[in-house]
């Protein structure tokens, strides 16, 4: 005779994506939905991490070693080590040391450059509002879904009469919670990936705003030797009447 404990073992065990089908269809269309806008928030994403790794944000040591060459009086090097750089603000600093070169305005200059730092920014800044937009439905479509899984617990409830089984309204409220958790799973990882994401265009942003106006700026703490180099004879001028 088979034993009921042979039966278990030869019965199969359903798996994780058997598991996972199972909890969509009990979810409903909410769930479907869900699902989708986490697969397009996680695409976003990606993409987002993609741009941001070939552009080398995080690579603004040889801006900062630049401008203080250039504040040393060393253009050529200056401009050697920004022009194959990949990051924006070498590329922003490069821009504006060759401008400066040639002697044009510096309020020309400051206005082109700024052009240029709102289109670098506003590329990088691409797709973030579908991102908040997918933060904040998520855990509203998770809670639409739990009300209309409550109101179908109550309906079940309501036409089994005075036969009430505790397990239709328990088994109604699960399933209702579901989209909720759902919901909530698809929001935080949006969230918090989406602040990540904005904190490091807006590292980006402050960097370019620091180094490029060191280029119209003079290095007052810095070494005296270095500046009068850079700055010529206004400078020690100036100190002069100071000192006067």
């Amino acid at each position: 005779m088979v034993t009921e404990t042979a039966l278990a073992a030869e019965t199969p065990q359903p798996g994780f994506f058997d598991e996972f089908l199972s909890l969509i269809d009990a979810g409903g269309p909410v769930v479907i939905l869900l699902m989708a806008l986490s697969v397009v928030a996680l695409t976003i994403v990606v993409v987002k991490l993609i741009q941001f790794r070939g552009a080398r944000l995080g690579d603004t040591a040889r801006a900062h070693q630049a401008i203080q060459h250039y504040r040393r009086g060393n253009l050529s090097e200056a401009i050697t080590m920004t022009e194959n750089a990949k990051n924006p603000v070498c590329h922003m600093l490069l821009m504006a040391v060759r401008a400066r070169a040639q002697n044009l305005p510096d309020g020309l200059i400051r206005e082109e450059l700024e052009r240029q730092a709102t289109e670098v920014l506003e590329s990088l800044r691409s797709w973030f509002r579908p991102l908040e937009v997918i933060a904040t439905l998520a855990p509203l479509l998770g809670l639409f879904g739990t009300v209309l899984g409550m109101i179908s617990a109550f309906q079940q409830l309501e036409q089994a009469g005075n036969q009430v089984n505790p397990a239709i309204l328990s088994g109604g409220i699960w399933v209702a919670l579901l989209t909720t958790a759902v919901g909530l799973a698809v929001a935080i990882p949006t969230v918090v990936l989406l602040n990540w994401l904005e904190r490091k265009v807006d590292r980006l942003a402050h960097e370019m705003d620091t180094v490029v106006t060191q280029v119209f700026t003079a290095d007052l703490f810095g070494d005296p030797v270095a500046i009068e180099t850079r700055e010529g004879p206004v400078l020690r001028t100036a100190r002069a009447a100071h000192a006067g």
